[in-house]
């Protein structure tokens, strides 16, 4: 089995069980939180055991208000990008049709059948944005900040003159401006995260599906790469919990870039960057004020995770050194996030 095989292949977790709370309990002395029960929204077709990567369809997946993610890759910057890491640079593939980031690194891991058109960018630094790749790959359309729309159109202009590929289509995004597509609503935010343009916005992302005045659906926020959530990105996302005149809403899955491990606070890169603790206080926050309302069983995960800062820890080590309700995401990771009442 080689190693992208067995990140891929894994079992249907099953609802929580006085065992299994046991076992989350235990993983902190320091949780101040209810025990989260094992994750209820990790997905593999169940039987299966060969070494064949198993993938979810649309139908298998989830009914139509739930959310399917694949984690292509959850690394920070630093890791190899020839696939010989345990971690790519990070990127999520949305409903098997659309991408959030994307650079070489990652190509492996997305399914062969699988031909994104459209991708939304975080930010312009190279370990999440390469033109050239994304055109080689068949991406059509390209969702980024307005901040850098003009330097991005000089780069997909050299970039299809150099793969001799069409210029696709390039779309500005707007601060709070909701685009719709394939049934999702994506919301771009400010992101805490600067690049060597001072000018540009990185931004980080409230994915919706099924959501209405009346339930909550699924309402993801995936936040890389960020330091800490903004004032000016958990207002309009409806996670503050200060009084405002936005309307609150509860989140009901959070993805969130932890480049530095537990224990590694003071690393300069927190100006830019967030700490396992950081994301644990944070977390522990929206569920004492109601602002995180994920399914039973469904943890907080963490993503851009550096190859330094986690002290070299296994997936196991890992998880077990953190926190509930934290749980680290690794490279091709399939979650169904279940919609919610």
């Amino acid at each position: 089995m080689n190693r992208r095989h067995f990140l891929k292949t894994g079992t249907i977790a099953l609802f929580a069980s006085s065992f299994a709370e046991k076992l989350f309990a235990s993983k902190a002395s320091h949780q101040t939180t209810a025990p989260f029960g094992p994750v209820t929204c990790e997905n593999t077709l169940p039987g299966k055991t060969d070494s064949k990567p198993v993938y979810l369809n649309a139908s298998e997946a989830s009914n139509q208000e739930d959310l399917k993610v694949l984690f292509l890759g959850t690394g920070a910057a630093g890791w190899k990008s020839d696939g010989s890491s345990p971690r790519r640079n990070s990127s999520i593939l949305l409903e098997d049709k659309l991408l959030i980031d994307f650079t070489i690194s990652v190509e492996d891991m997305l399914p062969s059948d699988i031909h994104p058109k459209e991708i939304f960018y975080t930010h312009s630094h190279g370990d999440h944005y390469q033109p050239e790749r994304a055109l080689l790959l068949g991406i059509k359309t390209v969702y980024l900040s307005e901040t850098w729309i003009d330097r991005a159109t000089k780069d997909f202009k050299s970039a299809a003159a150099n793969t001799g590929l069409s210029v696709p289509t390039i779309i500005p995004l707007k601060l709070y401006e909701p685009i719709n597509i394939h049934g999702l609503t994506i919301t771009p935010l400010p992101a805490n995260h600067c690049t060597s343009d001072y000018n540009e916005q990185a931004l980080i992302y409230l994915i919706e599906k099924g959501t209405t005045e009346e339930k909550l659906g699924v309402r993801l926020l995936y936040a890389t790469d960020t330091g800490g959530i903004m004032g000016r990105a958990s207002k309009p996302a409806g996670i503050d919990s200060h009084k405002s005149n936005t309307t609150p809403r509860a989140i009901t899955a959070f993805v969130m870039e932890a480049t530095m491990g537990m224990g590694h606070d003071e690393d300069f890169r927190i100006f830019n960057h967030s700490s396992a603790n950081t994301v644990s206080r944070i977390a522990n926050m929206l569920i004492a004020t109601k602002r995180y309302l994920p399914p039973a069983g469904q943890p907080v995960y963490l993503t851009h995770i550096s190859p330094g800062l986690h002290d070299n820890k296994s997936q196991e080590a890992l998880n077990n050194s953190l926190p509930n309700p934290l749980r680290a995401a690794y490279d091709g990771l399939e979650v169904v996030f279940k919609a919610v009442e």
